[in-house]
C-alpha cells in the first residue's frame, strides 16, 4: 500500500488517480487505474468541477514522508489492539475452564457438533442455543429429581417375588418389566444381549452333611442351599477347622504340626470370597470344604445356610475368555478356577454340633468368636469322619442382560456404563433388589434432565441390567468378552449399584484410583443422610481413601477392572461390626426395612452415582485423576526398596522398575502440560487428550499375559502372579524362605511388571514420538 504509485506505473505506463479513502478499478479503452487515496485532506489544484490529475495533486516529499510515519502507527496500534482483545478473550476461557476443573465454579456445557462429519468440505451444522447447564445447577437438578417414593416403589416390587435365580421365568419376567421402563422413559435405545450359559443348580435329591463313627452315620445336616460350581460326588475326611480359610490360617495349623491331607476343613464366611477359600483349601490338600455364618458376625443367623459360588472367577466357566453367544463353537475347555473337591454351606447351629463331637485341642482365642466350644480338630486317635455328598447338576440356561442408552451429544461412542444384578438365590432385597430400584430411578431422572430440562450431555450414558450376577457376575462378564475388542476403547467407567445398602452407620467404597478424586468431590455435594446437616464427605474425613477395599471377586465391578481396564466405582452403605446375610432367605424387603432411614440411604446412594455419571458426561476434560496412578506406583516402590540388596545379590536389579515409575511420573506431567496449554474448544485436541487419559487403565493390563489363560491382567488389582502384590510376595520370602525362592520366576515377574509399567508411560505420553525409550 505504501508503494502504491510505484505499482500504477506498471500498468501500461500511466498513472493512477485519486479520490479519498476508496480503491477502485477504472477501466477506460486499454488503460487501467488503480484509485486510491490515504491523505487526510484533499490536495487543491485545477478548477472547481474539473477533474484532478496525478501530477497536480502529488504531495510534495516531507508530506509523503509524513503519511508513512503517520500509517505505521496506526497499523501498530491496530495490530496491539487485536492482539489485546484476543489475549483477553482467551484468558476468560482458559479462567472459565480451570474453575470448571476446580469444581469451584460454574462449568458451561454448550452442545458442539462431532468433528466426524463426512467429507472435508461439509458445512458444520448450526445447533441453536440448548440452557446452559453449569455443574452446580445440574447436580442440584438431579438431587431435587430423585424421588425415595419412586425408590421405595421399585423394591416394594421385589417383596412379591421369593426367588429370582437367572435363567428362570421369574427372572425372564423381570427383564422384560425393566425393558418396558427403559423404553417408557424414552430412552434413545432400548435392547436386549442374550448369552447361552451353563450353570449349577441343586440336583433332584438334598445334599448332605453327616457324621461318621465307629461305623455308624448320622446326619448333621441336609440344606436347601448349595455351592454353585462345587464338584459333585461324595468324600469323607477328618474335619479340621481353619478359621477363615486364608492363607495364614492353613499355615498356623502346619505351624502346630497339623496334617491337611485327606481332611474336610470347616471355616467360616467373611474376610475373603469363597471361592478363595475353597482354593485354598484344596492347595492345602483338603477333599472338600464347608463354609458358615459365624454368629458373631453375622446375628441372629443360627440357623441360615447362604448360597454361594465356588468358582475362582468370573463369567461362565466352560467358555473362559470367549462369550457365550448361542450357535458358536468353542474348544471343550473348563476354567481353571474351577473346584476339583465338594463344597457345601451350612448352618452355625450344624457347626456347633459338630464341634462338640470333635474331642481335640481348642482353637486359639483370635479364632473363637460366635460359637462355643469351638475346636480345631479331633485327636489323633479319633475315628470320627465328616462324609459330605453333593448332588449339585449342571443346566444349559439362557439369560438376558437388558440396556438402554441416552446418547452423547458429542461423543455418543464414549460411555459410563450404571449397572445392576437383576437375579438372586431368594428374594435378594438388598442384593438385587436395591440396586434394580436405584437404576431405574437414574434410568428416568436423567432421562427427564435431557428431554424436559435440555442437559445435552457431551457422551453417552448406558444403563445394564445384568442377570446371573450370583453365579460370578456372568452376565457382565460375558458382555464384556463378547465386545471386548470395543468396550475397552468406548466405555470409560462402571458405576456398580449392587448392595447399595446393607446397613448405615459406615460407607464402603471400591474404586479405581482414576476417579478418587471425582468421588471426593461428589461426597462434598451429596447429604449425610443420617444427619440434619453435613455431607458424606463430612462423614467419611479426609483419609477416606485409606479404607477404600481392593476390589475382589464378589464385586460386579473386578472383571470390569482386572479383565477390560475400565476404570470403576462401587458405592454403598453398611454397618461396620455386622455382616449383612447376602445370599440368605433373610434377605428380604422386611428385613431390610429395620435399616434406619433405608428410603434416605438409597437416595444418597443413587445421588453418587448420578453425579458420578453426569459429571463424566458433563466437563470437557473426562474426569478422570490420572496422576493418582503415579501416587500409587511411588507407593510401591516404597514397598520393595527395602530389598534392593536382596535383588542384587540374586544379580538382578530394582532400577529398571524404579526408572519406569520415572518415566511414568514424566509422562503425567507431560500430559498435564498439554491440558493446560491446549485449546478446549477445540474438539480434535480435546478428544486426543481424553483419549489418553481414558487408555490409562486399560494400559496397566498385562500385555504380556493370554487373556483366556490370565484374564485377570492389571497389575494393580489382577489374580496372577504378575501382580504388583504377587511381586511384593516374592521379594519378601527372600529375607524369610530365601530357599524357597525362584530365581527365574522372580525375573521374569520384575521384567513384566516393568515393561506393563513403561508402557502404560509410553501410552500416556501421546505420539510415538513424544515417548521416551530410554532408562
Amino acid at each position: 500500500l505504501f508503494h502504491c504509485v510505484t505499482l500504477s506505473t506498471q500498468f501500461n505506463g500511466e498513472p493512477s488517480s485519486y479520490t479519498r479513502f476508496s480503491i477502485a478499478r477504472q477501466t477506460d479503452g486499454d488503460n487501467s487505474h488503480v484509485e486510491m487515496n490515504l491523505a487526510a485532506d484533499d490536495e487543491e489544484g485545477g478548477e472547481t468541477g474539473r477533474p484532478e490529475q496525478p501530477h497536480a495533486s502529488m504531495p510534495p516529499p516531507w508530506r509523503r514522508g509524513k503519511n508513512f510515519c503517520f500509517l505505521v502507527i496506526v497499523a501498530a496500534l491496530l495490530l496491539l489492539i487485536g492482539f489485546l482483545i484476543g489475549y483477553l478473550s482467551y484468558r476468560g476461557r482458559m479462567q472459565k475452564a480451570s474453575r470448571c476443573l476446580d469444581g469451584s465454579g460454574r462449568c458451561e456445557m454448550t452442545p458442539t457438533a462431532s468433528y466426524l462429519a463426512d467429507g472435508d468440505d461439509t458445512e458444520e451444522e448450526e445447533v441453536s442455543g440448548p440452557p446452559v447447564f453449569y455443574w452446580p445447577d445440574l447436580r442440584d437438578l438431579l438431587s431435587s429429581k430423585v424421588s425415595p417414593k419412586r425408590l421405595e416403589d421399585g423394591l416394594r416390587q421385589r417383596a412379591n417375588m421369593d426367588s429370582v435365580e437367572a435363567g428362570s421365568t421369574e427372572d425372564e419376567n423381570l427383564a422384560s418389566y425393566i425393558h418396558e421402563q427403559f423404553t417408557s422413559f424414552l430412552l434413545d435405545e432400548v435392547w436386549n444381549d442374550e448369552h447361552y450359559i451353563k450353570l449349577q443348580v441343586k440336583g433332584s435329591s438334598d445334599n448332605k452333611v453327616s457324621i461318621w463313627e465307629n461305623e455308624r452315620e448320622e446326619e448333621l445336616e441336609s440344606p436347601m442351599a448349595y455351592v454353585a460350581y462345587s464338584k459333585s460326588g461324595s468324600v469323607a475326611g477328618k474335619p479340621v477347622y481353619v478359621n477363615y480359610g486364608q492363607k495364614a490360617d492353613f499355615q498356623l495349623i502346619r505351624n502346630w504340626g497339623g496334617s491337611l491331607n485327606g481332611t474336610i476343613v470347616i471355616f467360616k464366611a467373611g474376610k475373603i470370597t469363597l471361592a478363595e477359600k475353597v482354593a485354598n483349601a484344596e492347595e492345602a490338600g483338603a477333599v472338600g470344604a464347608l463354609m458358615y455364618l459365624d454368629p458373631f458376625d453375622y446375628k441372629n443367623t443360627d440357623m441360615l445356610v447362604p448360597f454361594g459360588h465356588a468358582h475362582l472367577g468370573t463369567g461362565d466357566p466352560f467358555t473362559p475368555g470367549f462369550p457365550s453367544f448361542n450357535h458358536t463353537q468353542f474348544p471343550p475347555v473348563q476354567s481353571s478356577g474351577l473346584p476339583r473337591i465338594p463344597v457345601q454351606t451350612v448352618s452355625s447351629r450344624a457347626v456347633a454340633n459338630l464341634f462338640r463331637k470333635m474331642d481335640g485341642d481348642e482353637c486359639p482365642q483370635e479364632w473363637k468368636r460366635g460359637i462355643l466350644g469351638c475346636k480345631v480338630m479331633p485327636r489323633s486317635t479319633s475315628s470320627m469322619e465328616v462324609k459330605l455328598t453333593v448332588n449339585n447338576v449342571m443346566v444349559d440356561k439362557k439369560i438376558l442382560n437388558i440396556f438402554g442408552a441416552i446418547k452423547g451429544f458429542e461423543e455418543p461412542d464414549r460411555y459410563v456404563v450404571i449397572g445392576a444384578q437383576r437375579d438372586s438365590w431368594g428374594q435378594g432385597a438388598a442384593k438385587a433388589g436395591v440396586g434394580t430400584a436405584i437404576l431405574l430411578e437414574l434410568a428416568y431422572v436423567i432421562s427427564d434432565i435431557v428431554k424436559n430440562s435440555g442437559y445435552k450431555p457431551r457422551r453417552s450414558i448406558i444403563f445394564a441390567s445384568w442377570s446371573a450376577g450370583d453365579y460370578g457376575a456372568v452376565g457382565a462378564t460375558e458382555w464384556l468378552e463378547g465386545y471386548s475388542a470395543t468396550l475397552h476403547a468406548k466405555a470409560f467407567t462402571y458405576i456398580n449399584l449392587d448392595a447399595a445398602v446393607l446397613g448405615s452407620n459406615y460407607v464402603k467404597i471400591s474404586a479405581s484410583p482414576l476417579l478418587y478424586t471425582l468421588l471426593e468431590r461428589t461426597m462434598k455435594g451429596v447429604k449425610d443422610p443420617t444427619k440434619g446437616s453435613g455431607t458424606l464427605y463430612d462423614r467419611v474425613g479426609p483419609d477416606w481413601v485409606k479404607t477404600v477395599v481392593p476390589p475382589g471377586l464378589d464385586n460386579a465391578v473386578f472383571p470390569f477392572l482386572a479383565y477390560s481396564g475400565i476404570p470403576v466405582v462401587s458405592f454403598g452403605f453398611c454397618n461396620k461390626d455386622e455382616e449383612y446375610p447376602l445370599g440368605t432367605t433373610q434377605d428380604t424387603v422386611t428385613n431390610l426395612k429395620t435399616i434406619a432411614k433405608l428410603y434416605d440411604h438409597m437416595r444418597a446412594a443413587a445421588e453418587v452415582a448420578g453425579q458420578v455419571a453426569l459429571r463424566l458426561t458433563h466437563d470437557h476434560e473426562l474426569f478422570l485423576d490420572f496422576e493418582r496412578y503415579s501416587e500409587e506406583l511411588l507407593v510401591f516402590q516404597e514397598k520393595v526398596l527395602p530389598f534392593y540388596k536382596d535383588v542384587k545379590a540374586l544379580g538382578l536389579t530394582l532400577n529398571w522398575l524404579f526408572f519406569a515409575r520415572g518415566d511414568f511420573q514424566r509422562a503425567t506431567d507431560a500430559l498435564r502440560r498439554d491440558i493446560a496449554n491446549s485449546d478446549r474448544e477445540n474438539k480434535v485436541v480435546r478428544r486426543a487428550l481424553n483419549d489418553r487419559i481414558m487408555k490409562v487403565e486399560y494400559d496397566f493390563l498385562s500385555p504380556y499375559l493370554s487373556p483366556k489363560d490370565t484374564p485377570f491382567r492389571h497389575i494393580f488389582f489382577g489374580k496372577s502372579t504378575y501382580t504388583l502384590q504377587s511381586l511384593l510376595q516374592n521379594l519378601q520370602l527372600l529375607q524369610t524362605s530365601r530357599d524357597s525362592v525362584d530365581v527365574s520366576k522372580l525375573k521374569e515377574q520384575l521384567a513384566l511388571v516393568t515393561w506393563t509399567i513403561k508402557g502404560a508411560a509410553n501410552g500416556l505420553a501421546g505420539d510415538i514420538w513424544d515417548t521416551d525409550n530410554e532408562f
